[in-house]
């Protein structure tokens, strides 16, 4: 085991749980539309990004902040706006392709939509054979972070601190913003919410 300076990103498909919930007699096609996003995601997931693990609906990526955190910081931002277009490229193309199904997941596959959560920390991590854990408080939080108060359908957010490395992004619009949790206290945040040419 060992301790290291990490980012911590969550992609999160917002709706899925509906999407599954309303649409059991098609759970084979949702499953696969959700399956093909989340592989565009991680396709794009490039260096320094590392793909942790899959949690359902969502992917746990981190990064090594090394010794220039805010060019790091910045280089993880630029990469998950990225998902974001190749998100929505590639709702495009499955909505385009399935238009002749008449099941609610392929007819209700723009109504999808990408949350992503970014947070930096010390994290251990733990090699049990070819799997890596990620544990830790920053671990805990990253994930607290995704249940949060923000009402709008497509985000970045970012906790106070990993946004002092990140900067804002220019094109978005930001707000700050606070959520509490009973284990973890005030956490300060600021979300941007992509422009209409990056959300499709």
């Amino acid at each position: 085991m060992e301790l290291k300076h990490v980012a911590l990103v969550i992609a999160d498909i917002g709706g899925y749980t509906r999407f599954i919930k309303f649409h059991k007699t098609t759970l084979l096609h949702a499953q696969e539309i959700i399956s093909q996003l989340m592989e565009t995601i991680i396709d794009r997931a490039s260096f320094p990004l590392m793909l942790n693990k899959l949690e359902g609906d969502a992917a746990l990526l981190y990064a090594e902040m090394g010794d220039t955190e805010t060019a790091a910081a910045r280089d993880i931002v630029q990469k998950v706006t990225d998902f974001f277009s190749a998100f929505h490229a590639k709702s495009g193309e499955l909505s385009g392709s399935r238009a002749n199904c008449p099941c609610d997941a392929c007819q209700h596959i723009l109504d999808l939509r990408l949350k992503a959560v970014l947070h930096h920390g010390v994290v251990a991590i733990k090699k049990i054979r070819q799997f890596e854990e990620l544990t830790g408080e920053d671990v805990i939080l990253v994930h607290r972070l995704l249940k949060n108060s923000v009402s709008k359908p497509e985000y970045i957010l970012m906790s106070a601190s990993f946004h002092r490395l990140a900067g804002d992004l220019a094109g978005y619009q930001s707000e700050k913003g606070e959520e509490t949790y009973a284990d973890l206290g005030s956490i300060d945040t600021v979300v941007f919410s992509p422009s209409p040419s990056v959300a499709g």
